[in-house]
């Protein structure tokens, strides 16, 4: 039986009234489209608040008992918000032919905002190979951060140059090659946040397991959701789920832009 995994990231609740009506909105398609799971990574709070995080909560209760969620730097800011999201570097969730990799990229660094930058350490690095060795087969495997493990531009002219003359907290995770070293040949995709900007990388594609690495962006921002099909641990089709970002109606047809071979 064919599932749909939805990959959300970068709400920023409490930024503005708006990015709530957007949540309400795609969890309203999300509902309507019957996916299977929900993975959001990071930044669902924009100030790390408390009430921006029972906010969340309350917005996506119809997602309850199918929604995984990792923090981002801004869940560290304020109240932070963060250890409540996740509780240790890194776990494991099994779900109806899922296995999520769960890894907390954020760091204390992060409770200032200009620190934006991800870390993780060996002892990070050695959990996530130890999770990644127990995945089962015919099941498809997904390692879920916030930052980025590559280069991508910045969202915005004033992140490129930053980026430009090398301030920290616009750059990739400094273990992120290494993380994908682990990933690569039994992991199938890396999903994060932290860009605004959707991208994709695929690392390998010369055997028979090519790893995909995916940004989802701002979903709240962009007003879509990018979805993963995927049967017995083999991706069938992917697209994107899009609604109304003024919370007045929902589009919930999937339109499938690729087929896996």
């Amino acid at each position: 039986m064919i599932k749909t995994l939805a990959h959300l990231s970068d709400l920023h609740l409490g930024r503005s009234e708006a990015e709530a009506q957007a949540l309400v909105a795609a969890v309203a398609a999300l509902s309507a489209a019957r996916v299977d799971h929900v993975v959001v990574t990071g930044d669902v709070t924009h100030r790390g608040a408390l009430d921006e995080l029972a906010a969340f909560r309350r917005l996506t209760a119809p997602l309850a008992d199918r929604i995984t969620v990792v923090p981002g730097n801004h869940d560290r800011l304020g109240e932070n918000a963060a250890r409540y999201i996740m509780r240790g570097r890194v776990s494991v969730e099994r779900r109806p032919g899922l296995y999520l990799v769960r890894l907390d990229s954020t760091a204390p660094h992060n409770r200032r905002l200009l620190d934006a930058h991800g870390h993780i350490g060996e002892t990070d690095l050695a959990a996530v190979d130890q999770a990644l060795e127990a995945a089962p087969r015919d099941t498809l495997v997904a390692l879920l951060l916030h930052h980025h493990v590559h280069r991508l531009p910045g969202d915005d002219v004033w992140e490129r140059l930053a980026g430009l003359v090398g301030l920290p907290w616009t750059a990739e995770l400094g273990r992120g090659a290494a993380l994908l070293g682990l990933a690569r040949g039994r992991c199938d995709f890396v999903l994060h946040g932290h860009r605004h900007v959707p991208a994709e990388l695929q690392v390998g594609g010369d055997g028979a397991r090519p790893l995909r690495v995916a940004n989802a962006g701002s979903s709240t921002g962009l007003g879509r959701i990018r979805l993963f099909c995927h049967a017995a641990g083999r991706l069938t089709g992917e697209g994107w789920l899009a609604f109304d970002r003024g919370g007045r109606r929902v589009d919930p047809v999937i339109r499938a832009v690729a087929a896996a071979a």
